[in-house]
């Protein structure tokens, strides 16, 4: 196992990569795409988004990322002493009809097979991806983590409030769109659909380029957010998942704290993590400990959470797990530095973990 550690777009410079480096990482999870708060500034606080709240806008829908662009950025970072892993998240302006099933879907999804076939190129072998028409939203924040740290979690309240024309996955693509929220109010099938066309159409280049595209379950697990359909909002649904296409590169965004807020089934966060680490659809780990189940749980530091870290370890080792594992929201310090302080706790927790099961 190799520790990580993930950065967003603003945050792709010298100053972060060597954080993450003394923090004792030596890959990254990087975002192409940057997330703001409601002020409109780019952020590295995990979001919350209640009624009104949002992302911000999407990106350039003509701007798609380039081989020169990621190139540089591989480059910068390995001057530091750092590897890219993976690329997480999709800029919703480049692939908003993939989600939508609209009349640009074909010529998106070439876009994002040009993309796949530049990171094979750079050698980044995998992609993270969220199938998700609301993304993230719900969330709220208050000093829930120990000692009244700040972090976030749901407080019972499922926000239906519809979606806007315009906006997926909490990100506005168009302001001047009509019609698109008639796409979000779906049945769970039809996304289902939706996301197998999407797997059958990328795949093959995925599996071509030796890139694993790897799928982030839903977070909040609920069965409808924003009067929109979920997809992996169970355990078991993971398996749904990998059972559409049997490509080797059709793997898992594999986040623990979200597998361990969903509602109790036939499989837990441990069996989970050993079925797909033993059939080596893992890309790489989201470590992060929650506190509950939804509709009721928080986010937490993390050796506080109902997670035993040590044991996921343990787990993964057994199944000879070879991948990535980067901190997940950690809670933040009452200190002069927040963000730096509870990530850097979680790195140094994280690295003794591995460090002890490594001797």
């Amino acid at each position: 196992m190799k520790l990580g550690f993930g950065l967003y777009r603003h945050m792709l410079d010298r100053e972060h990569y060597r954080f993450a480096r003394q923090c004792g990482a030596t890959h990254l999870v990087i975002h192409m795409v940057d997330y703001f708060n409601k002020g409109g500034e780019a952020t590295d606080q995990p979001i919350t988004g209640g009624r009104g709240g949002g992302w911000g806008h999407a990106g350039d829908p003509n701007r798609l990322w380039t081989i020169d662009e990621l190139a540089a950025v591989q480059k910068e970072a390995a001057a530091e002493g750092l590897e890219i892993y993976a690329i997480e998240n999709f800029d919703p302006a480049h692939w908003h009809d993939v989600l939508l099933a609209g009349p640009l879907r074909d010529q998106q999804l070439e876009n994002l097979r040009k993309l796949i076939r530049s990171m094979g190129e750079l050698g980044i072998p995998c992609m993270g991806y969220n199938f998700s028409l609301a993304g993230v939203y719900g969330r709220v924040g208050g000093n829930i983590a120990r000692g009244g740290a700040a972090g976030v979690g749901m407080d019972g309240v499922v926000d239906n409030e519809p979606m806007l024309d315009g906006m997926v996955w909490n990100m506005t693509f168009d302001a001047t769109a009509k019609g698109t929220v008639e796409r979000t109010r779906i049945s769970s099938d039809e996304l289902w659909r939706r996301l197998a066309y999407f797997l059958d159409a990328l795949l093959p280049t995925a599996e071509k380029a030796g890139v694993m595209l790897a799928a982030h379950p839903d977070d909040p697990p609920v069965e409808r957010l924003r009067d929109t359909p979920r997809l992996v909002n169970r355990p078991e649904r993971y398996q749904q998942l990998i059972d559409l296409n049997p490509s080797p590169a059709n793997g898992l965004e594999f986040c623990l704290g979200t597998l361990a807020e969903m509602p109790e089934s036939g499989m837990d966060v441990y069996e989970a993590t050993r079925r797909f680490a033993r059939q080596q659809r893992i890309g790489y780990v989201h470590f992060r400990n929650v506190r509950g189940r939804v509709p009721h749980y928080q986010e937490v530091f993390i050796d506080e959470g109902d997670i035993d870290m040590r044991r996921i370890v343990d787990i993964l080792a057994d199944a000879n797990f070879q991948g990535v594992l980067i901190p997940d929201h950690a809670p933040q310090m009452s200190c002069a530095a927040p963000w730096h302080a509870g990530m850097a706790f979680t790195m140094g927790y994280m690295k003794s973990l591995l460090d002890s099961r490594a001797r």
